[in-house]
């Protein structure tokens, strides 16, 4: 039986040209091999959530957000933590993306949270509040150790994430992951 390479999303929560939280994803996405394949979606252009927007015409940005998580057969997400939370700007992209209400692409999409931070804790308060707006959009958040990356900084060099025991404990996320994925294909998800 052929293994199959699943299409995988990436979101970094940060928009920064030089974000860690994207370093770390591209350096996930390069390490992948036939487990899967990832794309990242950049935040850059999604506008503030607005339900005047969204009852007008759906902004082309958060069209295309939507779209790609749709596409997707699994998310992973990668968040900076500010002042103890997730990003602004990925909460705001997950309130676009959440819509229509228990019934938007997340709902049931497996997804892997990552978190990062400067600081020793690795963004563990900014990850509970991702796993908490991700049980609201009915997404499947993947049960598996929490990947939180202390002493982010240090970990690039060249703008590039060549911490190899993180790297090989996230591929390992990825795993679970991808068996969920799996067993989302196997059967009907009540």
């Amino acid at each position: 039986m052929a293994t199959v390479a699943y299409r995988l999303l990436g979101i970094s929560g940060s928009l920064r040209s030089q974000s860690t939280n994207t370093a770390v994803l591209k350096a996930l996405a390069s390490r992948l091999g036939d487990r899967a394949t990832m794309s990242l979606f950049s935040l850059n252009d999604i506008p503030l959530y607005n339900a005047d927007l969204e009852a007008e015409a759906l902004p082309a940005s958060v069209a295309a957000l939507k779209e790609a998580i749709s596409q997707a057969a699994g998310l992973i997400i990668c968040s900076p933590e500010y002042n103890y939370g997730t990003s602004g700007v990925l909460k705001n992209a997950l309130d676009w993306a959440s819509r229509p209400g228990f019934n938007s692409p997340l709902k049931n999409k497996p997804v892997l949270i990552m978190t990062s931070s400067p600081g020793v804790l690795g963004g563990v308060r900014a990850q509970s509040q991702l796993r908490e707006t991700l049980s609201a959009t009915l997404s499947r958040v993947v049960c598996s150790p929490q990947i939180v990356i202390p002493g982010v900084n240090q970990k690039i060099q060249d703008g590039h994430f060549v911490d190899e025991t993180t790297i090989e404990f996230m591929l390992a996320a990825v795993d679970h992951l991808v068996a969920e994925i799996r067993m989302l294909a196997s059967g009907p998800v009540s």
